[in-house]
């Protein structure tokens, strides 16, 4: 059996491993994350969402993943 190396990252304030080479996309499939206004900050700076697909996550990166309550 052939295991992906993995690497650790900070998600909203937790450690979690996931697979080298994975993306904000593969991120955001991989924590089954469905809401379409979701904000992704990494490293402490907003990424704009055509571009999770092309930034690939590296050792100890800081994502956040914000959830925005719309409404009144």
């Amino acid at each position: 059996m052939v295991h992906a190396r993995m690497i650790e990252i900070i998600l909203n304030g937790m450690k979690e491993k996931v697979p080298a080479n994975a993306t904000i996309a593969d991120l955001i499939e991989l924590t089954n994350e469905k809401d379409a206004g979701l904000i992704v900050e990494l490293n402490n700076r907003f990424v704009f969402p055509q571009k999770y697909p092309e930034i690939v996550l590296s050792e100890g990166d800081k994502i956040e993943c914000i959830n925005p309550d719309f409404g009144g």
